[in-house]
């Protein structure tokens, strides 16, 4: 008897799934080994920025009451006392009437308090002396950038659930933090089936196919951020597979498995989930493709059934395992963000469910234009190659022209949105 399915909303099925979503576990890496991650912690700054008075340009320090009756008929005459580099500091105090010629970013003397710029004053030198002259009068602040005029001491400046971006490395390295407190990746476990399935390096033989689901998820757990461990493909035998999934289930935060999730004779995952005593979150959705999409939990534990068609595959991961993948690693963002784009091409298809269309997404002329990156079949491995979004079609529709404003989802970016999609 074959089983009967309801199918579910497709925003129903990601928040049955993000119920258990949690805060991942911790851990302390180098800043080196950062790049990718999200912080554990809120970075605050340990001093202020910057961190003494300094010159924004080459010139001369100076004190600005020094220069009160300056004026292109009265020129005001400096003893230059000493060069300061950056990284130096003055070796003595500024007295009235003298200054110092300074480089850009080096510290200010304690009693200078502005900085005439090179090309506004006249150098010479009486007697082996150097001096300096200035046409004009300056205030106290001219030229200077304030200690802390960036940011102060305490100032919290990047916070927990940031993924660390070569900026957010930056503000790692000013702020002195050498070590830094991020979510542990979290180690997802992969798993293929199917008895026609062929290794990468096999050759062709009739009814088999090469395994292009393994590759392919992999590499979607390591953009979403996770760890992978790839337990190898499942025959179509009960016994077999389901001692493998149960063992491999106990050394991972969460499974995925590719096919078998359907109603045919060969499909076992049903049967697996009901033999773990998992409880069946959803086993059907109301999209294309990807409608036999399963997600089940055990304990604290998802198990998802991915589809074995890859486009199929492919958008059940980017829909319901990513986003709790980058919950699970503290991201505040876990959802791929949804923007408005012009279609580009007509897209005929009547849509009587949600349809997720792997698409080209591209800027011209100021807009932003979507269209089809392939066969919309959810077989079709090719039209993956170029996708760098999702066309969002709701359900109930009989297809758009071209030029058409409709939704689309961003799945080649690291920060996403806080919420879930809405039609």
């Amino acid at each position: 008897m074959v089983e009967k399915r309801n199918p579910i909303a497709v925003q129903e099925a990601v928040e049955r799934v993000m119920q258990f979503a949690e805060e991942g576990i911790q851990e302390t890496v180098k800043l080196e080994d950062s790049d990718g991650r999200i912080l554990g912690e809120d970075i605050v700054a340990t001093h202020a920025v910057p961190p003494f008075n300094k010159s924004p340009y080459d010139g001369f320090a100076f004190r600005a009451e020094d220069t009160a009756t300056g004026s292109q008929e009265n020129p005001i005459t400096f003893k230059v006392t000493e060069h300061i580099s950056a990284g130096k500091v003055a070796t003595q105090p500024l007295q009235k009437g003298e200054a110092v010629r300074i480089m850009t970013g080096a510290k200010l003397p304690e009693e200078a308090n502005c900085v005439a710029m090179f090309e506004i004053c006249q150098t010479f030198e009486d007697q082996g002396q150097e001096y300096m002259s200035i046409k004009r009068s300056m205030n106290p602040g001219d030229n200077v950038n304030v200690k802390g005029s960036e940011t102060e001491e305490g100032t919290k400046l990047v916070y927990k659930g940031t993924s660390i971006n070569p900026g957010v490395k930056a503000l790692l390295a000013t702020f002195g933090y050498a070590y830094v407190t991020v979510a542990k990746r979290p180690k997802v476990g992969l798993f293929t089936t199917g008895t026609e399935l062929l290794q990468v390096e096999d050759d062709l033989v009739p009814g088999k196919i090469r395994n292009s689901n393994a590759s392919m998820v992999a590499s979607q757990i390591i953009r979403a951020g996770g760890e992978v461990q790839f337990y190898g493909t499942l025959q179509d035998d009960f016994a077999t597979s389901f001692e493998a999934i149960s063992k491999a289930l106990e050394e991972v935060d969460l499974m995925i498995t590719t096919g078998g999730v359907s109603v045919g004779d060969y499909d076992l995952m049903p049967d697996i989930y009901q033999e773990l005593g998992a409880n069946v979150l959803f086993n059907k959705v109301a999209m294309r493709p990807g409608s036999v999409t399963t997600v089940a939990s055990k304990g604290d534990k998802l198990l998802f059934g991915l589809s074995g068609n890859p486009s199929a595959c492919y958008v059940g991961f980017e829909l319901f395992t990513r986003p709790i993948l980058r919950s699970l690693m503290g991201s505040k963002q876990p959802y791929p963000p949804k923007i408005k784009a012009y279609l580009a091409a007509d897209f005929p298809k009547a849509n009587p469910f949600t349809r997720f269309v792997r698409s080209n997404l591209y800027y011209q002329d100021g807009n932003v234009y979507i269209q089809p990156s392939g066969l919309d079949k959810s077989s079709v491995v090719t039209s993956l190659a170029s996708a760098n979004a999702f066309m969002m079609l709701p359900g109930g529709t009989r297809g758009y022209e071209k030029g058409y404003l409709i939704d689309a989802l961003l799945i080649e970016v690291n920060e996403g949105q806080a919420d879930t999609w809405t039609f």
